[in-house]
């Protein structure tokens, strides 16, 4: 196909494609699916080889939120069935984090619901990160805490934060659809706001919220002007109690299109598989690791993953290996463009060998003392499968401790 051989040719050179071209990868077809994933794949080899970074997130605090995101389980108003708790205590945290870099992944992502910190929540992710970077100095540490007023970033980086996670979701012309409360500038503020203070910026997207084919190109464009040097692709997953509960609009072939269109417009970018891959690529999910180059190892916020040894053998099954701690990320060229723009001081994303971070969910795989699984009910007529997202509703109802 003309416009496959053009993408794997610009993605081979790191040139981003038209948005034409983009639009045209999420028009193809299923019988031509196979053909995307390969040439995707040919683009993630050259700047990725076979490595898989894992990224496994701690959440500090949970549900409480302010905010209305449509698509949040912690959203003001929210009545889903989820984990409650004020924020966790630096020991609890590290604790958390040593099981998921146990575990093989090599950046701990800190995410605390709300609005945005104040400067006692600064202070308390600075005793956070102390406790982390204690127990093991090379782990990479990103924050996810929601919107960074002034000076905020720069005592992040000076803490020893690595990245900073801060989605811009969805396009700018719909985001006043799924969000009240806060605009796209805001959003678009706060990952320049970190990245001008020397943090890895980390930024990504919610697929299936409705949105349009133009809406999702749009958005992945605005992350490549952003210079996000990770770009996390969650598939929404419609949480009962939320406004966003019915829409279950993704198939596995449909994710893998928009995986594919977003490493073509980012094709020396660390793309990740984030929140909602288990509900929505299911078996599909190893033809996912030869498009994307990162995923979070385990659970999630408030939903559970699948088993953190089920990634593992995954990535082995499908013959890729875990990225190490020793190495970089990101191509040295990318690395060094962040290395530059870095102020004066800053060891940059170059010396941390940043690129990741994103999302937001506490990891480690299904949870002790879980509840039990619903009955599989039947899906709904086009395929989709409706009973997962209560199956995987992480720990609600029981004594489960947050992070377990």
């Amino acid at each position: 196909m003309d416009l496959l051989d053009t993408l794997t040719a610009k993605g081979l050179r790191g040139e981003v494609p038209t948005r034409e071209e983009a639009l045209a990868v999420l028009a193809t077809t299923d019988d031509e699916l196979l053909d995307v994933v390969a040439a995707a794949g040919k683009v993630r080899r050259r700047w990725f080889g076979r490595r898989v970074k894992l990224n496994y997130l701690v959440n500090l605090k949970s549900g409480l939120c302010p905010e209305d995101c449509s698509y949040c389980s912690q959203r003001l108003g929210s009545k889903a069935e989820i984990l409650k708790y004020t924020w966790l205590k630096p020991e609890q945290a590290a604790d958390a984090a040593r099981a998921g870099v146990a575990g093989g992944a090599k950046r701990v992502c800190l995410v605390a619901s709300g609005r945005g910190p104040t400067d006692r929540d600064i202070d308390r992710v600075t005793d956070t990160m102390a406790a982390i970077k204690d127990a093991d100095p090379e782990v990479e540490i990103c924050v996810c805490l929601g919107l960074l007023s002034d000076n905020q970033a720069e005592r992040l980086k000076a803490a020893g934060a690595d990245a900073y996670n801060h989605n811009l979701n969805t396009s700018e012309n719909t985001y006043g659809t799924i969000t009240k409360t806060h605009t796209y500038a805001d959003r678009v503020d706060t990952v320049q706001k970190a990245h001008g203070a020397g943090l890895s910026a980390c930024s990504g997207l919610i697929a299936g919220m409705g949105e349009t084919d133009e809406d999702l190109v749009d958005v992945v464009f605005a992350l490549r002007e952003l210079g996000s040097d990770s770009v996390p692709v969650n598939f929404l997953i419609p949480f009962e109690g939320t406004p966003l509960a019915k829409e279950w609009n993704l198939t596995p072939q449909r994710c893998l299109r928009i995986l594919a269109m977003v490493r073509f417009v980012n094709p020396d970018t660390e793309v990740r598989i984030a929140g909602g891959r288990e509900v929505h690529l299911r078996s599909m999910q190893p033809l996912g690791l030869h498009i994307a180059n990162s995923i979070f190892l385990g659970d999630y916020l408030t939903s559970e993953g699948q088993a953190g040894q089920a990634d593992l053998d995954m990535i082995k099954d499908a013959g890729f290996e875990v990225e190490g701690a020793g190495e970089a990320t990101l191509p040295r060229h990318r690395a060094d463009v962040a290395e530059a723009a870095a102020p004066a001081g800053s060891c940059g994303s170059a010396a941390s060998a940043c690129g990741s971070g994103g999302g937001c969910g506490p990891c480690g795989g299904h949870s002790h003392g879980a509840p039990e699984a619903a009955p599989v009910t039947e899906g709904t007529d086009d395929g989709l499968r409706e009973d997962l997202v209560k199956v995987r509703r992480r720990g609600a109802g029981t004594e489960l401790a947050p992070n377990a």
